[in-house]
């Protein structure tokens, strides 16, 4: 039965190829690449000779039927991203749901990925996490999204473009509360690889002064525990309760208690919420 790998190559430093990797791309027909041109430093410097074949999000479709008439021929095939762990925030999901079907091996050969590289040297718990990929640009999935990182009861891992991260630290900042740690790492494995760490607020300061270059992961920490019997939730309280005998709209109310008490902003919503239910 032929095989399709999904073979993890290099984030950046080449060394990080592993031989398992290697052995494997030199004994494949062929290597599907999403940048044939980036693939082939990778292919010579493992020796690998197969012809590389384009697979990316543009012709993915069109490639599956070529794909799995190799297969049926007895074909092994490798698939690899530009970096790190395939169908990551990469095409391919499409070509192995179809070998799948149609009955073919899919192994995967493991090896880098931004996403763990990045989480395990956060300093934010790893026992939990949700990778939830490049966020938004804009729109009512933006705001989804930014709300579902607020609430989350685990790590969370975002990719994002530098050019757009410290959009992304201030809408997180406005979600989360300035206060929630994040860490963000930089052309990991590379020369020029970075972490910085420190609250949403700390860290959008710090690449307003220093545009960041290069590949960019984010991970944000877990939501804080709801203190809703401590003495901040019972500030929270009082002062929504007396924003909305103000007669201010709900959502300003909200707004005024996450800026005023540093709460995130579902949090305060919640407790603007909880105001207006009917006592018994």
């Amino acid at each position: 039965m032929a095989t399709l790998f999904l073979v993890s190559t290099p984030i950046g430093n080449l060394g990080d190829l592993s031989p398992r990797a290697a052995d494997t791309l030199r004994t494949v027909a062929r290597i599907l690449a999403e940048d044939t041109r980036r693939t082939r430093v990778l292919s010579d410097r493992a020796g690998a000779t197969a012809p590389l074949v384009s697979l990316h999000a543009h012709n993915e479709r069109e490639r599956t039927g070529k794909i799995l008439g190799w297969l049926g021929a007895g074909e092994d095939l490798a698939l690899v991203s530009d970096a790190g762990t395939p169908l990551l925030s990469d095409p391919g999901a499409r070509v192995v749901d179809a070998v799948l079907e149609a009955g073919h091996r899919v192994v995967p050969i493991p090896g880098p990925s931004a996403i763990l590289a990045a989480l395990v040297a956060s300093g934010l718990p790893s026992d939990r996490f949700a990778f939830l990929g490049f966020p938004e640009r804009k729109g009512a999935d933006r705001r989804a999204l930014l709300e579902r990182v607020a609430r989350a009861e685990e790590t969370v891992v975002l990719f994002e473009s530098p050019q757009r991260l410290t959009g992304l630290l201030d809408a997180l900042a406005d979600a989360c509360g300035p206060t929630r740690r994040v860490a963000v790492a930089r052309e990991l494995t590379k020369v020029h690889e970075e972490l910085t760490r420190g609250t949403i607020e700390e860290v959008a300061a710090y690449y307003r002064e220093h545009p960041p270059k290069g590949e960019v992961t984010v991970v944000v920490a877990p939501a804080p525990e709801a203190d809703s019997t401590g003495e901040r939730g019972q500030e929270a309280r009082e002062l929504a309760a007396r924003l909305l005998s103000e007669g201010l709209k709900p959502s300003q109310v909200a707004k005024e208690v996450a800026g005023r008490l540093d709460l995130a902003r579902n949090e305060a919503y919640r407790v603007v919420h909880e105001a207006l239910e009917p006592k018994e």
